[in-house]
């Protein structure tokens, strides 16, 4: 007859994994690595060897070198304008811009996006308009804007405003209209109700989805700005980029160009980290690490 202690340790004992489970956690977490290792090392190397064929082009004949300037003189003008602070000019007034408009855009998208999800009654008042001022395009807005406000900062940054407000508000309504009706019933049999239902239901589930309309609406922004910055600003690097186009100096715009993609990359890159540390049980890999610890 056996005794507690000994049931209990049987018990302990098949719950415990196998060696051969442990093996293949371990492969394919090792796995997974190299797989991370191989997409890094290709994300850094695609960029570098597309230069590479593009300097040796320009340099061989290819390709017209008084239009596509090759990528070391490139370099070299940017760090010309580094130097003489001309570039930190343009990329402060774009970046004070942009990051103005996206934080005010993005906060306003989400309050209207819960608001419309929570109230049916604002859902069905505001769907309509918003869908129609959705399809608007939103440099169209600019000229409207400029009469109102004047040549000043405020419809440079109520541009990005809109166009962010849009996106960020149309994913989070889809975020908690998507929410799975048995969840919600589940949290009302638990008397879920209110505040409670909104902080750990409602608020908990649009979060994907106010994510990706972050990221969407981060390029967006980037557009935005470059294009108001084209035909209403006299500075920032779309100003750069149009001006450098009007005096035929290619090597400026080449400069305001990468500029801006890499000021798009590193705001896209902030909120993939905020959306890593929102979600964390999204990161790839996620769950192999937890089974690793």
């Amino acid at each position: 007859m056996s005794t507690p202690t000994t049931t209990q340790a049987t018990r302990a004992d098949a719950f415990q994994p196998s060696a051969e489970l442990e093996g293949a956690i371990a492969r394919e977490y090792r796995r997974e690595r190299r797989l991370r290792t191989r997409d890094l090392l290709l994300s850094i190397l695609t960029p570098i060897v597309l230069m590479a064929c593009w300097e040796a082009a320009a340099r061989g004949g290819l390709l017209d070198a008084r239009l596509f300037t090759p990528p070391t003189r490139i370099v070299e003008r940017g760090a010309q304008m580094i130097a003489d602070g001309e570039l930190w000019d343009h990329v402060v007034a774009t970046t004070g811009r942009l990051l103005a408009g996206f934080v005010i855009g993005s906060a306003l998208g989400v309050v209207a996006g819960l608001a419309m999800g929570v109230w049916r009654p604002v859902r069905a008042a505001l769907g309509p308009t918003f869908t129609a001022l959705y399809a608007l395009p939103k440099i169209a807005i600019l000229p409207l804007l400029l009469l109102i406000f004047g040549l000043t900062e405020t419809p440079k940054v109520l541009a990005v405003v809109i166009s962010v407000f849009f996106v960020v508000q149309i994913n989070t309504l889809a975020g908690i209209v998507q929410i799975d009706a048995r969840i919600l019933e589940a949290a009302r049999a638990y008397k879920a109700t209110g505040w409670r239902l909104f902080r750990y239901i409602l608020l908990p589930g649009a979060i994907p989805a106010i994510m990706t309309g972050l990221r969407v609406s981060a390029g967006m922004s980037v557009i935005v700005i470059t294009a108001v910055e084209f035909v209403a600003s006299n500075d920032g690097l779309g100003y750069l980029i149009w001006n450098s186009w009007q005096l035929f100096q290619p090597q400026d715009m080449y400069v305001g160009l990468i500029t801006v993609s890499l000021l798009g990359a590193l705001l896209t890159g902030l909120i993939i980290v905020l959306e890593r540390a929102l979600l964390p049980w999204r990161r790839p890999g996620g769950s192999h690490r937890k089974v690793k610890k």
